[in-house]
Order: C-alpha cells, then structure tokens, then sequence
C-alpha cells in the first residue's frame, strides 16, 4: 500500500515531503529551507523570525473575516532514534515510511517523525487548500521543540494578530489537552581518575538491548525499563562480587527518550570470568522475570574482548556507580486533581563514563513546579555526596487547564456533532509548547489536539491512519465553526 492511497491526501504528500528532508533536532535548516521556497510558489506570506521560527499567514476566507484569528502550532524538529542495527544518518538521510497493512504508518528502523510533522503537514494543508473555510489564519512553525525548546523560548511578543492558539502536537485523536507538565533539565559531571588495568585481567563487554523505551513524558508511567538504571544494577554487583573494573559506559542519547540500550567495556579478573558470566546469567533472569510483562524482548549479552588500557580506579568507579544507582528515575507522584495522570517525573536519560568524565544527563517534569523543583533538589544532595558538579537548567513552566475556554467549549460541540461522542478532556505529562507560549502571549485561548502517534520518540513510532483522517476532519470543522471576534 503507498501513500497515494491515503487520505486526506494533501496532508499525507506534505508529510511525505517532510519525512524526505532531514530534520533532526538542531538540523532543521534544509526542510525551513524548503518550506520557506513551498510558501513562497503559493504564494503564502512567510516570514522567519530571529531564532529560526517560521510564520505563515493567510486572510480570512470571504465571509469569514469576523471571526477569531486563529494560529495553528506545531514543531518541525523530530526525535532521532534509530535501532542499534541499522545504518541510517538522520542529518542526511531521508526517513522511509513504510504503510502496513493493519491501518498504520511507521518508518524503517528509525523515528517517524509523525511527532510532530504530521501536525505540521496538518497546518500546511490548510494553508496550501482553497475550500477550507476559516478566518484570519497563521502558523507558527518552530524549531528545536524536542531539545530544549529552543523555538519556543526564542519567540518575542508582538508576533501574531490572532487570539487562539491550536498546538497540533497531542498524540491521541478524540483527545482535547488543555494542560501539561513543566520540565527541568538536571546535569551531573564526575571528572575521574583512571589506572592501567591490572595484569591477569580479562576483558569484557555487557550490551543491554531490546528494550522498549519511549517518549519520557508520555510513557513513563507504563514501568518500562531504563537501560542505565538496569546496567547500574548489574555493574554494583559485578564490581563487588567479581572485582570488575569499568574502562567505559554509554548508555541512551536523547534527554527525553527513556534509555533503550546501554553499553559498558571493562574487565575482570581471568580467574573470576566463569563467576561473572553466571552472575550476568542470573542477572538477566531476574530481569526477564521482572519486566516480563513490558519488556520481553530485553537482551543482556557478555562478550569476551581485548583487555582495556585503562579502567576507572576501584574508588571512582564505586562513587559513580553507587550515584546513578541512587539517582530517582520513573513516576515520582500521581496528580490528585485528575486520576491517572502522572504529576512528577524524573527520566535518568543518558549515562556515560569515558576519557576521565562521567555525565548523566536527566529530565525532570512535573504540573507542579515546587514538586519539580523538590526532585532537583533531591538529585543536588546525591551529587554532591557523591562529589559530582550538577547544574539545573533549562527550566520550563507547565501550562494551566482553563476549563471555561471558548475555543473548548466549540471544539466539545464540534466533536459531538461530527463523531457522535464525546471528545475526552485531558491534561498530558509532557513539555507541550504551550506554557512558554502562553507566557508571552497570556490572552491566547490555547488548545492542543492530533492524531493517533504509538511509541513517540522510540524506532516503533507509528502513526494511525485512520486517526489522521478523523483529526483533519475534526480540524476543518473547527476552523469553520471558530467564534467571532
């Protein structure tokens, strides 16, 4: 099946166009360079702000010009995840969307990108159609969403004529968010000392793989296995009943992807290999019986290779493993206002340890910012034990439900009438746009809605493609029915 047969079919060539342009977080510059050219041979205004953001606007249709403007939002950066096996650079090669036969889109190996191109193509279809009736319209397209936010903080007041915001970037259709969850990056460095390992030592080499990971925010409350927090286990004991030494650790890469994989190159002693290699073998029974129900396609696999230079001395090696082994990680409280959302999080991202340094990077997310702070704090007092240096950056606020919204209040009737059911209202444990969105421009009547997007930010990121039907038609209806100013 191909994407000519899907439907709507404007929107699915835009988010073919898109997928064909790499687009990684902070390699976004040859699609804006393509989109800036798409608008300007349609004869769509645009314009590029100071931090990179792109801005279309388009009038009202006749007839139309009474109503609200409204700013359709989304991201244009992706998430660049890719399973260990496959040979794939996403600052130069395209993504290869793949239709399956059970009703969804997904990619080969890699990220989708439909977090959040599909919103994207979503907006520049309506931009691109003549039959689409709605009033005065913009939209904003920003930059580095996934990394930071980079896009987002860099926008300046003064920008936009309209007075709702629609965020297409939520990621379960028949779903209106009208709230997320701040975040707060947290980084800890450990300058260490190293030795040539000893003599009579073996070398060895743990990859721990297969795991599901997923978007941070989004899936964190599904227990699913954090590739540094299980390699940490593992490496506690082997270093006190094997006497291992570490010559190195890699596990994750992106801050707010929960660690699928983690690596560790070390060594023991030649006359404790047969004692590590069955410890290694309990180890991943008890993993196996632990994660079965989430994890059961995890791998532990021990490989016997070139004894290391150098290791990190017994001390160090000690301080570090028993930091990240305390560090919290995963769901840290549930929110009392709205059952089954999470309030607080923390996800222990990115572990490594090489050349003299270790650094663990962390994501922290919370509705409530002295909750968020108070986990901050608590990974401040085991760094500092531990000797570390950590730094809180990069803080974002949370965005505050407004159950009176008139923009809600429209999207509920919309809804009803089209699909004959109730829309769901929800808030989402993730770092939408919309609170620092909302901070500069405070009188937007903000909503965020989309399609239906699996395991975001991880290589089995699928999109539904009926959901993306629905959520066109949900959108169109909207901007129709969009109250008058």
């Amino acid at each position: 099946m191909s994407t000519e047969n899907l439907k709507p079919t404007m929107l699915w060539n835009n988010f073919k166009a898109i997928c064909s342009i790499p687009h990684p977080s902070k390699h976004e510059e040859k699609l804006v360079a393509y989109l800036k050219k798409w608008a300007q041979e349609r004869n769509i205004d645009v314009k590029q702000d100071a931090i990179g953001n792109l801005i279309f606007s388009k009038p009202a249709t006749p007839g139309m010009e009474n109503r609200k403007g409204v700013i359709l939002q989304g991201h244009i950066d992706m998430v660049p995840q890719k399973n260990s096996d496959k040979v794939h650079d996403f600052t130069k090669d395209p993504i290869e969307m793949i239709v399956r036969p059970d009703g969804w889109v997904s990619a080969n190996g890699t990220t989708l990108g439909a977090d959040n191109g599909i919103g994207c193509a979503a907006a520049l279809s309506v931009l691109e159609s003549d039959d689409i009736q709605h009033g005065p319209l913009e939209v904003l397209v920003t930059i580095d969403e996934e990394t930071g936010m980079t896009g987002a903080f860099g926008l300046k007041s003064g920008m936009f004529k309209g007075d709702i915001l629609m965020n297409l970037d939520s990621e379960t259709e028949g779903e209106l968010y009208v709230g997320c969850a701040g975040g707060l990056d947290a980084n800890i460095t450990l300058k260490y000392n190293e030795m040539p390992a000893p003599a009579q030592m073996q070398g060895v080499k743990i990859a721990l793989t297969g795991l599901n990971g997923g978007h941070s925010g989004m899936d964190i409350h599904m227990g699913r296995g954090n590739a540094n927090k299980i390699i940490t286990r593992l490496l506690k004991q082997c270093i006190t009943q094997c006497d291992m030494q570490i010559a190195t650790v890699n596990g994750g890469s992106l801050r707010n992807a929960i660690p699928r994989e983690a690596f560790v190159v070390g060594a023991v002693p030649a006359s404790k290999y047969d004692a590590f290699v069955e410890l290694c073998n309990r180890f991943r029974a008890v993993i196996l019986n632990e994660f079965s129900a989430v994890e059961p396609s995890v791998s532990l696999e021990i490989q016997k290779t070139d004894t290391p230079k150098n290791v990190i001395t017994k001390a160090d090696q000690l301080r570090i493993v028993n930091m990240v082994f305390a560090l919290p990680n995963g769901v840290m409280r549930m929110s009392d206002s709205m059952p089954g959302l999470v309030e607080t999080s923390t996800n222990l991202a990115i572990f490594t340890a090489e050349n003299g340094k270790m650094e663990v990077k962390c994501l922290l997310r919370s509705s409530v910012d002295s909750a968020k702070e108070a986990v901050g704090a608590k990974m401040e007092a085991i760094a500092e034990m531990a000797g570390a240096e950590i730094t809180l950056t990069g803080a974002y606020p949370g965005w505050k439900p407004n159950m009176d919204s008139p923009i809600l209040k429209t999207m509920l009737n919309v809804y009803q009438q089209l699909f004959n059911k109730p829309a769901e209202i929800k808030a989402i444990h993730a770092g939408l746009e919309c609170g620092l969105l909302g901070g500069m421009y405070p009188h937007w009547d903000m909503i965020s809605f989309g399609p239906t997007i699996s395991h975001p930010h991880s290589p089995d990121e699928k999109v539904n493609i009926e959901s993306v039907e629905k959520f066109w038609k949900f959108l169109v209806e909207t901007l129709k029915n969009v109250p008058v100013k």
